[in-house]
């Protein structure tokens, strides 16, 4: 059987650069403050007239590019998103008819910002059983829709853009093994608790600010602490490899304070870890692929390196996928 790996990546930002002296006002907060804690500059937010459909077609594009692929090659568009242009559709249909893979089946996934390294997941276990087949995992969220700008929380943290990962078969490395994991009993650490089957959108929970994105900070950081590390480190040492043989880390960008805590945490301060998140902010499941395609894009993952791509997010959920990386075709 061929090996299955990523052959091309793509990513796409709105023009709209967000300092933190745009959101630290009405969050009342300082510039300052939201550096210290978050490490985060700017963040990019989508134009009026753009929808997630639309990032997510943008970074599509430049992953089939790169490849040199026609979109009517693709057999699988996986778009993994909590931020739906709507609730049906699915907004992989919208990104199929927009690109032009009308040959390829589509389906959305919801893991919140794991929801990448679950679609690749997906993607390898399809293309495992069809080794000629070519898989495209996007990754898009527009979380400017659903802040509020009064609550430090978040909206310092959040902003918008799309990334995306052809997958198909590979000469040799390629993925070594994924590790996912759910964790129901904390779902409550990150929601958006109206707009569903348990609390329909009404004027009282528009009012109530139902609709927002809301979390706890604190708690999120210590379910990552205690869950992400031992995580990791199970999938490294069940491929028969030490963490000290990972040459990269390719991180959800959620907040670089507990980024750079976690790395340590994790044993892997020797990897090089890439980031984006200074740039563009927490970019909810496009982040870990926004943060791949700027490593792959400016060369800096060489054939044979081992990288390590892990995310967390609400659920709550862990992902993660070791990959030999190689990027002969």
């Amino acid at each position: 059987m061929s090996a299955i790996g990523i052959l091309a990546t793509g990513s796409y930002v709105p023009k709209q650069v967000v300092t933190g002296a745009d959101v630290a006002g009405p969050a009342g907060v300082t510039p300052e403050w939201i550096e210290r804690k978050t490490q985060i500059v700017t963040r990019r937010y989508a134009a009026p007239d753009q929808a997630t459909s639309d990032l997510a077609a943008e970074a599509a594009k430049q992953a089939l590019d790169q490849a040199g692929l026609p979109p009517e090659a693709l057999r699988y568009l996986i778009v993994s998103t909590s931020t739906p242009d709507s609730p049906q559709p699915p907004t992989s249909y919208l990104v199929q008819d927009a690109i032009g893979a009308h040959g390829a089946a589509c389906f959305d996934i919801n893991v919140v910002c794991s929801g990448f390294v679950y679609g690749l997941a997906l993607a390898r276990a399809l293309v495992a059983q069809q080794p000629d087949a070519y898989a495209l995992v996007i990754a898009a969220d527009v979380y400017s829709r659903i802040l509020d700008v009064t609550d430090r929380k978040t909206v310092v943290l959040l902003g918008d853009g799309a990334g995306a990962a052809l997958v198909g078969a590979v000469p040799s490395g390629g993925f070594l093994d994924v590790e996912l994991a759910s964790h129901g009993d904390a779902r409550g650490l990150i929601r958006v608790e109206a707009g569903g089957s348990r609390m329909p959108a009404t004027h009282e929970t528009v009012d109530d600010g139902g609709h927002f994105f809301r979390m706890d900070g604190r708690g999120v950081r210590d379910f990552v602490m205690e869950h992400v590390p031992g995580a990791l480190r199970t999938l490294v040492e069940r491929t028969g490899h030490r963490l000290a043989d990972v040459d990269h880390v390719v991180p959800h960008q959620a907040n670089g304070v507990l980024l750079s805590k976690l790395v340590t945490r994790a044993g892997l301060d020797h990897a090089h870890t890439h980031r984006t998140l200074e740039r563009y902010g927490n970019t909810g499941s496009a982040s870990v692929a926004l943060a791949l395609d700027d490593a792959h894009r400016n060369g800096h993952l060489a054939d044979g390196d081992l990288v390590l791509i892990t995310a967390f997010g609400g659920g709550m959920s862990l992902g993660a996928a070791l990959l030999r990386w190689t990027t002969a075709r």
